[in-house]
């Protein structure tokens, strides 16, 4: 998978074009949160790296409760720290020298420098972001490979290595910067930045952050908070969303049956939709059953249902963060493919009671490349 990684890397910096790799004096990259890998002393991957949704540090998450505070972030099946106690039981790990996060990594093949990360990526190792340290208990552990140092997102680590910057086209002095995760990334593209601001992203599944001036730990319900400079973002993310959605209906169908919803009218439908048993945040129910009964003959009625009890759920989400300490809501920036459907906006907008915004951008790439900037103006 590695090779597969850097493939991707190279083939995306070729398809900048030559005319402005000269022009480029700042790179930073995000990656998947908790996606992980164990590399030799010279960086090659010892093993296969274990993805941000692989669940096989599940076997040793009782250990992690027996030595981890209480509800951490780490005390989870796929937290990064799980995931590298699990892979230090393979035999490959007697090879391993340097434990890195996926956007650790690809910097690395750009400036040649081993174990160096952010703290966006290293939250779930159980990095202190608050002491901006490696918490005692961690050290404890006394891991066998190097933990990463952790430094700020947007950071400038060091210039391209000469024969990436002479073989792509870049100026010599190009610096790569600390980067951050795609969702803390896509966050900061969304030029959301002042205290009770908020991101939902209405992807496949339905994921909150809020800022914050209060930091919200609780492992209960998925529910961490990444420091953003002074503030704090604290999310969570709920199984429901548009995966569900489009196991009923096409883009097209949502499109057209969407603009013939009352989005002032309530719908009488209370569901709980949802691919499979199962949530997190807002309930805390991992045997939740999807509830999708009764459904209407007429689908336009059936989507209002859908559409009403998502934004019921989204309304939920937030007042769990803010009864947890959270700050008040204010606005609501949205994210992902159900930020275009104006019908559905309408409805949550309804049940929030806070301005609906537009952000300035989605993409998590423009979000990278703000820290990257902020690193070469000195103000990450």
């Amino acid at each position: 998978m590695g090779a597969c990684w850097q493939e991707a890397l190279f083939s995306l910096i070729e398809q900048i074009p030559r005319v402005l790799r000269p022009e480029i004096q700042a790179i930073a990259i995000n990656g998947t949160s908790g996606t992980v890998l164990l590399c030799d002393a010279v960086g090659q991957p010892v093993d296969t790296p274990l993805l941000y949704n692989d669940a096989r540090g599940a076997v040793v998450t009782r250990r992690l409760r027996s030595i981890a505070p209480e509800n951490h972030t780490v005390i989870s099946a796929t937290s990064s720290l799980a995931k590298l106690l699990w892979m230090l039981q393979l035999p490959n790990s007697a090879q391993a020298k340097y434990f890195m996060h996926q956007a650790d990594w690809l910097a690395f093949l750009l400036h040649g420098q081993l174990g160096i990360s952010d703290y966006h990526n290293a939250l779930k190792l159980g990095y202190d972001v608050e002491e901006l340290r490696y918490p005692d208990w961690l050290e404890k552990l006394q891991i066998q490979v190097h933990l990463p140092k952790v430094i700020t997102p947007g950071t400038p680590i060091a210039q391209l290595s000469p024969k990436i910057a002479i073989n792509f086209g870049f100026r010599r002095d190009c610096l790569v910067c600390a980067g951050s995760t795609d969702s803390i990334a896509a966050f900061i593209a969304s030029g959301a930045k002042l205290s009770g601001e908020a991101v939902t992203s209405l992807g496949s599944t339905l994921v909150l952050k809020l800022l914050s001036r209060t930091r919200v730990e609780d492992a209960r319900y998925g529910i961490y908070s990444h420091r953003l400079g002074d503030l704090w973002l604290v999310g969570g993310a709920s199984n429901t969303g548009g995966a569900v959605l489009r196991q009923f209906f096409s883009d097209a169908d949502l499109e057209r049956l969407s603009a013939e919803i009352d989005a002032s009218k309530i719908s009488k439908l209370d569901y709980y939709p949802l691919l499979k048993a199962g949530d997190r945040f807002p309930i805390n129910d991992p045997n939740l059953p999807p509830l999708m009964e009764p459904r209407p003959d007429n689908p336009v009625e059936f989507l209002h249902g859908l559409l009403e009890s998502i934004a019921r759920i989204e309304v939920r989400g937030y007042e769990l963060l803010q009864d947890l300490g959270a700050e008040r809501l204010t606005c609501v920036y949205t994210a992902g493919g159900g930020a275009v459907n104006s019908t559905w906006t309408a409805i949550r907008a309804r049940r929030l009671q806070v301005p609906m915004v537009s952000p300035v951008n989605t993409e998590a790439a423009y979000g990278t490349a703000l820290l990257a900037m902020r690193g070469v103006s000195g103000n990450c």
